[in-house]
């Protein structure tokens, strides 16, 4: 019952994050697309109460206008709705989440004691402490970088996170890898709203009820932070969905794996941007679509070869019962699984001819499985399967 529990608790507060996380995307592609959509206004007395730009738009059966100040209005309406809560409620349920999931079971979802021999405690120190650093390192390059290094603070992102990820494959399994980058982004993404652009904003709103001019930094520094957030929300969501696909972090190199498929994630959102500004440049999405392509062939699967004489199937059960079925069954043994992971049950011979290619692709090629190498599945195992599978994968 405390695993059926436990995947309650799971599902709840992934739908919730998913919930949350549609309302922040949301918001931040629909003014990023906004901002890049306003034209000088029309009528002269718009433009002498400061009015920088306006959008006239139809939708569900109405007519909108909306209109943004250079700098701020002469007072302060009310209400005056804020962003905030969507980023909060989405980093807060994330990071809920992820303990639940993580930090419980860090010795079976972060901890693969063939990559490096953690103790849970040491698993869940070593990424708190990243998480941090993550946001003080960025912070610290956008301040002292300014608003005018974009290009050059772009790359420090992308060799930061590029270490990172090279670092973590020589400390945790591969999955958790990628969710950890992925905190580290996500945390990135809400600090950034609660540190930048809330206060930025706040100051603006004080100083115009003031009477105050406000200052023109705070509009850019906000601005800044915002766009930041909204090309990192394509790599946010791939790594969202990751762990659903071993042909990913399960490749020999991983991490490099995920820094290209990032890379290509933002690189597409910037076609947007672009096509909201009225650049419509389809070279983007011509070469994001190659390079994805070159990217899929790259980390293929290998047919499986008979590198070793064919095993008996008595021999490569007796491999699955000890080294995988104490999960994948119909009722699993192993502690922390409710039900086998994916349905994929291998405690009878049908079943395990019926997934012989998940076997191989999961246990010999990605070596994803078994999850964390929890059961300690050898080389030679693995070598055994493959030829199995090179055999035709009989089960008599």
């Amino acid at each position: 019952m405390e695993a059926y529990a436990s995947d309650w608790v799971q599902l709840l507060l992934r739908w919730i994050h998913l919930i949350t996380g549609i309302a922040w995307i949301g918001a931040s592609f629909y003014f990023v697309w906004l901002d890049n959509h306003l034209l000088a206004p029309k009528a002269k007395r718009d433009a002498d109460e400061g009015i920088g730009g306006e959008l006239w738009a139809v939708h569900g059966g109405g007519f909108y206008v909306v209109r943004k100040f250079k700098v701020a209005p002469q007072s302060i309406p009310e209400p005056l709705h804020w962003f905030k809560w969507e980023a909060y409620s989405t980093w807060l349920s994330g990071f809920a989440l992820f303990v639940v999931m993580y930090y419980a079971h860090a010795g079976i979802y972060m901890i693969d004691r063939s990559v490096a021999d953690l103790s849970s405690l040491q698993a869940i120190g070593i990424s708190i402490a990243l998480i941090i650093a993550g946001w003080i390192v960025y912070d610290q390059l956008c301040k002292r970088l300014g608003l005018e290094h974009e290009l050059a603070l772009g790359l420090a992102m992308v060799a930061l996170v590029a270490l990172c990820a090279w670092g973590l494959s020589h400390v945790f399994s591969g999955r958790a890898v990628y969710m950890q980058i992925g905190a580290m982004l996500g945390t990135i993404m809400a600090a950034n709203v609660a540190h930048v652009i809330i206060p930025s904003q706040r100051r603006m709103v004080q100083a115009t009820a003031s009477g105050i001019a406000p200052d023109p930094l705070d509009a850019l520094r906000g601005k800044q932070r915002s766009i930041h957030n909204n090309y990192f929300t394509l790599p946010v969501l791939f790594i969202m969905i990751s762990n659903h696909y071993p042909m990913t972090f399960g490749s020999p190199r991983s991490w490099l794996v995920l820094v290209a498929i990032l890379l290509l994630a933002a690189y597409v959102r910037h076609f947007f941007n672009l096509r909201h500004r009225g650049r419509t440049v389809w070279a983007i999405p011509i070469t994001a679509a190659l390079g994805t392509l070159a990217l899929a062939i790259a980390i293929a699967p290998e047919m499986p070869s008979a590198t070793r004489a064919a095993p008996s199937f008595a021999q490569v059960h007796a491999v699955i019962e000890q080294r995988c079925a104490s999960c994948h069954a119909e009722k699993p043994s192993q502690p922390g699984f409710a039900v086998a992971p994916k349905n994929v049950m291998l405690d009878t011979p049908e079943r395990i001819g019926a997934n012989a290619q998940k076997i191989y692709e999961q246990a010999v090629t990605t070596r994803a499985m078994p999850i964390g190498n929890l059961t300690g599945m050898t080389d030679a195992e693995r070598s055994m399967l493959e030829a199995w599978v090179a055999a035709g994968a009989p089960t008599r």
